[in-house]
């Protein structure tokens, strides 16, 4: 596996149905994630950049709309952290 290389990452709730997925780059959460209600409805959405949360992420209603928004900026290496 080279090193940049992410891996899927699906869990389920008792009932099958899913309670989040995305991907993991070397252990952490990295790329796109989407966590589910146990009703099967979209919770919240955003990235992360090596388990850091980045860019912004969304937390839905039960019917899918959006009811709070949140940037957390580009993450890492950007120039705009303590970081950096």
């Amino acid at each position: 596996m080279a090193v940049n290389d992410t891996t899927p990452h699906v869990e389920h709730y008792a009932n099958g149905i899913v309670k989040l997925s995305g991907f993991h780059l070397g252990g952490e959460m990295h790329g796109d994630w989407r966590f589910f209600r146990l009703d099967g409805s979209l919770m919240r959405s955003g990235a992360f950049d090596r388990g850091r949360q980045i860019g912004p992420w969304r937390t839905f209603d039960r019917v899918g709309r959006v009811v709070k928004e949140t940037d957390f900026g580009m993450g890492r290496g950007t120039g705009t952290g303590p970081e950096d």
